[in-house]
């Protein structure tokens, strides 16, 4: 059986069935994001820590909220 694939989004996430880029994860571990936004991403956090516990302690609703807030977007 083959497996259907959708196209990738702008910044290589891959698309849900319905078309729309699926969003990051809010149980994605801080030093997995370092690999992608630098190592100063969540400066002074633990690399084990959750996207989660770093949203809520910053305030923002997402990691794009994060980053905009940052100015690193």
């Amino acid at each position: 059986m083959a497996t259907k694939h959708f196209p990738k989004g702008l910044d290589g996430r891959q698309r849900d069935a319905n078309g729309e880029i699926r969003q990051k994860r809010d149980d994605t571990l801080v030093k997995t994001l370092r690999q992608t936004y630098g190592d100063d991403f969540a400066k002074g956090t633990p690399g084990h820590t959750k996207l989660k516990t770093v949203l809520q302690r910053e305030g923002a609703d997402s990691l794009s909220d994060l980053l905009k807030k940052k100015g690193t977007v």
